[in-house]
């Protein structure tokens, strides 16, 4: 009779259902798909403010971030002007000596052309002019008051090295853009996905310099231009981010996707990606189309 019950027992043991995976874990798998679909070296946090759900893939990397650290910057800038230093109506007159290279449009301008801080903070976020990162940094006393403000916020990782300028001069005299980027010695910004993700976080909560602040910044970042990437195939979501470039070797793209009942922070951080740049941008759109998806579908 023993050898029975035990047999019984052992039956209806092998009877019971596996234990099936957190739904946030089968996404997790998800995104991993995607991600091993293309050879490059991969950032990612992800966390719902809701429900506090996170996802993270090497999410304490510091890594690139491209024209990302300008959003440290605006924050930086936004403190001063709360604290008095200036304001967002005062002008800067342009000279040809500030113009930079690369993304943007006041490159183009005429020198003598005058531009509001608002307008800068506006131009360096939503098409990531160069020349508005540096005439900001010159205005906020360079880079060590942005990486001070982000040590004291609890973000160490998230650092400022130099300016545009600096950067730029650097490729220049780098042999070929792609021994400069395998070198690595000159990022043009540093932060490991989880906090730059703390930090959108920060500022979506109201909680980055002041809730007046943290809502002006929100309304810039909503006016993003480039949308290639975390907004390419996410539909009923209003997503305020920030992309930072180097393609095809870099492409990063920060934000928060904003619905009703959802607020979810976003921050994809890649490098060593020698392929077409259209097909990591793909990637990435496909990562926060699960995203957007699994938290459109949660209860």
């Amino acid at each position: 009779m023993r050898v029975c019950a035990l047999i019984s027992l052992a039956c209806l043991a092998c009877a019971q259902p596996a234990a099936q995976p957190q739904p946030i874990a089968r996404l997790d798998a998800n995104i991993q798909r995607v991600i091993r679909s293309l050879n490059a070296t991969w950032g990612i946090y992800i966390k719902c403010l809701e429900t506090g759900e996170e996802i993270a893939i090497d999410a304490d990397r510091q890594m690139d971030t491209m024209s990302v650290i300008k959003i440290p910057l605006m924050a930086e800038a936004f403190r001063q002007i709360e604290a008095g230093k200036f304001a967002l109506t005062d002008r800067i007159i342009l000279a040809d000596a500030a113009k930079r290279p690369g993304t943007g449009i006041i490159r183009s301008l005429d020198a003598g052309a005058q531009l509001t801080i608002k307008d800068l903070l506006t131009l360096m976020i939503i098409v990531s002019d160069n020349t508005a990162t540096d005439l900001l940094y010159d205005k906020v006393g360079g880079t060590e008051p942005v990486n001070r403000l982000m040590a004291e916020w609890g973000l160490k990782s998230i650092r400022a090295p130099g300016t545009a300028d600096t950067w730029f001069k650097a490729l220049r005299a780098a042999p070929s853009p792609e021994a400069f980027h395998r070198e690595a010695r000159n990022p043009f910004g540093l932060s490991s996905p989880r906090d730059m993700g703390r930090l959108l976080e920060k500022i979506e909560k109201g909680e980055a310099v002041s809730k007046q602040a943290s809502d002006l910044m929100l309304q810039i970042m909503r006016g993003q231009v480039y949308s290639s990437r975390l907004p390419r195939f996410v539909t009923g979501f209003r997503i305020p981010h920030k992309t930072g470039d180097f393609l095809p070797y870099i492409g990063n793209d920060v934000g928060v996707l904003e619905s009703p009942s959802r607020r979810i922070v976003m921050s994809v951080f890649t490098a060593n990606h020698f392929g077409a740049g259209d097909r990591l941008e793909e990637a990435i759109g496909r990562v926060a189309e699960l995203t957007a998806n699994y938290f459109a579908a949660r209860p």
